[in-house]
This record gives C-alpha cells, structure tokens and sequence, in this order.
C-alpha cells in the first residue's frame, strides 16, 4: 500500500529536502506541498493524505491549529509535527489537537521514513522516554479537562493500572513485566484502553489521562 504524505512547512527549502527523500521510497507518495496552515488544510481535502508533515511555526495558521482542524475533520489522518526543538511547549499543544508524535528538523533519512510508516499504520511516533520527557515538562495547573470527569469509570481497574504506566513511560514490555502478564495480554490492554477511550493512539491516550489528573507531571528540578 502506497502511503500519501502532505508536507507542510513554510521554508521551501525544507519541503524540497523531505520531498527528495520521500519520493525515492516505492512505498510513499507526496502527494502535495503547503507553505501555511490554511493552504495545508485546503490540500488535506484535495489529495487526502494519509500522514501530514507539520511544522510547529508558521505564518497567519500555524500549525497547531492546523493540526486541530484536520484531526477533528477526519480519525485516519495522522499528523507529524515538525520542530527544530523538542521540547517547546507547542508541541503539547499539538499533542492535545490530536498529533500521533513529532520529529526534528534534522532527522536522519532513514527515521523519517521508518516513522512515517509507523504512523500511517496506527502506532505512535513517541517513544515512551521521549513522551515522558516532554509531558514531564508542564504543570498540572496548566492543563484543563479534555474530556468528561467520568471517562476512566469507561476502564476496569486493571486498564487504570495499564494506563497509568503508559503515562509513565512504560513500554508494553515493561508493563508486561510489571503486571507479570506476557507483552501479548499487555498489548490487548492498550488496545481495549484506546477504543474505551476513543483516543487515536497511545500518545493521545496519555495525554487524556495527564487531562483528568489520573497522573501528574512531575516538578522540574
């Protein structure tokens, strides 16, 4: 299956340069360019992509709100925010409108490619280091509820628990050794966890559980 990429971003230069390294892959397909988020949301209805290359920073919509706007329109596009630095406080913002994850600017080829293709298949860019480093770095008093009070009563105990090392950082493995269940029965829990939810991977599941306060970030040092 060829995977339809969009890339928006407003340096031309940096649009050539991921253009150039997408198009020699047989499995992905460009299917479009955008300078801003206006022109980026435009062209996600033309061409329908399935992943969106997002810069954090542009002119008149920038692309946190961009990614808003498509994320609500539509659950099968997933979006990738670009940044030169990864830990500025847009990329939560990104997070919570419904981004899967977020590369620098200066990623390697070959990591481009290989996370456009985890995301277009369903899982989550962040790695569980990278999403508590980055969630770590923001205080409970900044964030508001995303989602009714009631949403974790939708989990059964064992699914907070899951949840709660996820937020934490936890691999499936890790949870699988914590729990002392195998890594099959803890992925199955994070499947169940994300459809109760309605969450579209697990980034987005440890953000809602950041949101209603069954975890908090922890102070900085």
């Amino acid at each position: 299956m060829t995977i339809k990429v969009l890339i928006a971003d407003d340096q031309a230069l940096v649009r050539a340069g991921f253009r150039m390294i997408l198009e020699s892959r047989d499995d992905i397909e460009v299917v479009g360019e955008a300078g801003d988020g206006e022109q980026a949301i435009r062209l996600a209805g033309q061409t329908r992509p399935d992943v969106v290359l997002m810069d954090v920073r542009m002119p008149g919509l920038d692309g946190v709100c961009a990614t808003a706007r498509l994320t609500a329109a539509t659950d099968a596009l997933k979006v990738i925010i670009l940044t030169t630095y990864d830990l500025e406080e847009p990329l939560y913002a990104a997070l919570r409108a419904g981004a899967s994850g977020f590369l620098l600017k200066d990623v390697r080829p070959a990591d481009l490619v290989e996370a456009i293709r985890v995301v277009a298949g369903g899982d989550a860019l962040l790695a569980p280091t990278a999403t508590r480093r980055l969630l770590d770095r923001f205080r409970a008093t900044d964030l508001t509820p995303a989602a009714p009070s009631d949403t974790l009563d939708r989990l059964t105990d064992r699914e907070r628990e899951v949840l709660t090392l996820l937020a934490r950082g936890a691999s499936n493995a890790e949870i699988a050794d914590r729990l002392t269940v195998t890594e099959a029965t803890a992925k199955t829990h994070v499947s169940a966890i994300l459809r109760k939810l309605q969450v579209r991977d697990r980034v987005q599941a440890v953000v809602l559980a950041y949101d209603l306060g069954l975890v908090r970030p922890r102070p900085s040092s």
